[in-house]
């Protein structure tokens, strides 16, 4: 598909969304966030798709908000459409069936940084630095940080992150459990894209029962979980996938899964 503010790429089980405002950082925009809302929409429906890869053209992942864009004489209903068009996404991010990785290279900033939080995934470039300064602006957080930030880093930490809104790199960002890794600057995203084969290559129905099983941890007990596990494990067992998983382990073989 052909769009202005976002480059879309699909192939070998991977769909790669690349923000294409390089000349503003990628800075958001209510166009912006309504191609990439069509992307995930098609990633989403696309079978040949197991994962999706999120990342930035140019030196920046996304560094949030385009200030230009946030013209005097905007109607109440025109910023609210622009706002909740971030909750959107990052909603669907989180709720997409398939795992999104976020590959930040450079900035990701405000905005940059809620969508990679509602990644399954945060890849960072060793130069790359994430975080959420719209405190010391004077805004407020959006993409529903607030409810996923502390249960990534906990509570004590996301409120210094947020307070202080100081940026942070990679190291540190995968020492407070905010990031998954940190990958050279030179090859990153061919190294995001190998980590991304990775995912791909496992079952995608189980994988789809997993991201929705985790995403629900914090909200239901352990005997919920435990139901929810035995009826994902009853439903994987009258897949194709299943038995070649048991096919592939008895004969020494890699599995090839179709999501059936």
């Amino acid at each position: 598909m052909q769009f202005e503010s976002i480059l879309y790429e699909s192939s070998d089980g991977i769909s790669e969304i690349r923000l294409n405002r390089p000349h503003r950082l990628n800075a958001v925009t209510q166009q912006l966030y309504d191609e990439l809302n069509t992307a995930l929409g098609v990633a989403e429906a696309d079978q040949n798709v197991r994962v999706v890869i999120l990342t930035g053209e140019g030196r920046a992942f996304c560094v949030g908000a385009d200030l230009k864009e946030h013209k005097v004489g905007r109607t109440a209903f025109e910023r609210r459409q622009y706002t909740q068009g971030e909750q959107i996404v990052c909603k669907r991010l989180m709720r997409l069936s398939k795992p999104v990785i976020a590959a930040v290279n450079g900035y990701a900033l405000g905005a940059g940084a809620e969508m990679a939080i509602a990644s399954d995934f945060i890849l960072m470039a060793a130069s790359a630095q994430i975080g959420l300064p719209e405190i010391s602006i004077g805004t407020f957080l959006g993409g529903g940080v607030t409810y996923m930030l502390p249960r990534l880093v906990g509570l004590a930490k996301a409120r210094e992150l947020v307070f202080l809104g100081e940026r942070i790199k990679g190291d540190e960002a995968v020492r407070i459990g905010l990031a998954n890794r940190v990958l050279p600057d030179e090859g990153f995203l061919d190294a995001a894209r190998e980590f991304a084969r990775k995912i791909a290559s496992k079952a995608p129905l189980s994988m789809q029962l997993a991201k929705e099983q985790l995403n629900m941890a914090a909200e239901g007990t352990l005997d919920t979980a435990l139901v929810a596990e035995l009826e994902g494990m009853m439903f994987a067992g009258t897949t194709q996938d299943w038995q070649e998983g048991i096919d592939a382990f008895a004969e020494k073989r890699t599995p090839i899964f179709k999501g059936v």
